[in-house]
């Protein structure tokens, strides 16, 4: 079995982010750059479905030469080897091109990826790769097993979880609680530095997205303190403050 993990290269949540060029890019200066967290469930899944089934698994990212930390990151937690499409990652539709272009190629069973990328939050490169493929897409997966080719399934829908059974090839979006996040030990980092990574140059040129511009969300105000037994002045300043009742 060959499986496919997509992982993205997001700003750690706890940095302070600024822009540049008049508010239309991220400056990545003083950044630190981390796994999605999101894929990071998808390939801690991937490597115990490979200590379990003796899958191979070949981990993809779309970005820069900077991206590269992450990558040997992801090697070193069990990941044979790995893939980067050296473009940014300009839109969902962009990086689903290349995903779905390397996936051709190398005839995967299994595409798993975070549900969603922390940065932007689109939730749709899953569903983009699937229909490229013409192969289902699910997600967000909590629970994922294989019998043969048959894939078992758990995935939460509004109110609940939903049970499924599916045949590969497939590509998932998942989320915890899939597996652990693995932490790579001292072994699998010095493995890591021999590991393949191919570097590959992007299919397709089209630009479907152009960013006007970002903005910060508003500082946060002062906090009002209000004794608990006032509550009337509390109802007030929900109707005429924030303005939610």
């Amino acid at each position: 079995m060959k499986i496919l993990v997509c992982v993205t290269s997001v700003p750690d949540t706890t940095t302070k982010i600024t822009f540049t060029d008049n508010n239309t890019k991220l400056s990545k200066a003083g950044v630190t750059f981390i796994t999605g967290p999101y894929d990071d469930y998808a390939l801690a899944r991937a490597v115990e479905l490979k200590e379990k089934l003796g899958a191979s698994v070949t981990v993809l990212n779309v970005g820069g030469v900077d991206a590269e930390p992450v990558i040997r990151k992801c090697l070193a937690i069990g990941a044979d080897d790995a893939i980067r499409v050296n473009a940014e990652p300009r839109d969902a539709f962009f990086v689903a091109e290349q995903i779905a272009a390397i996936a051709k190629e190398n005839k995967y069973d299994l595409i798993l990826m975070g549900r969603e990328s922390i940065d932007f939050n689109g939730g749709q490169v899953h569903g983009i790769v699937g229909e490229m493929l013409g192969i289902p897409s699910i997600s967000p997966v909590m629970l994922l097993d294989i019998d043969g080719d048959t894939v078992k399934i758990t995935r939460e829908i509004e109110g609940g979880k939903e049970e499924l059974e599916a045949k590969l090839p497939l590509v998932l979006g998942c989320q915890e609680p899939i597996a652990e996040w693995k932490i790579p030990n001292m072994r699998g980092i010095m493995t890591a530095r021999t590991k393949p990574l191919k570097v590959v140059e992007p299919t397709g040129t089209d630009v479907l997205t152009d960013v006007s511009g970002y903005e910060l969300p508003p500082a946060r105000g002062a906090v009002k303190m209000i004794k608990a037994e006032d509550a009337e002045t509390l109802i007030q300043l929900l109707r005429t403050e924030a303005k939610i009742i």
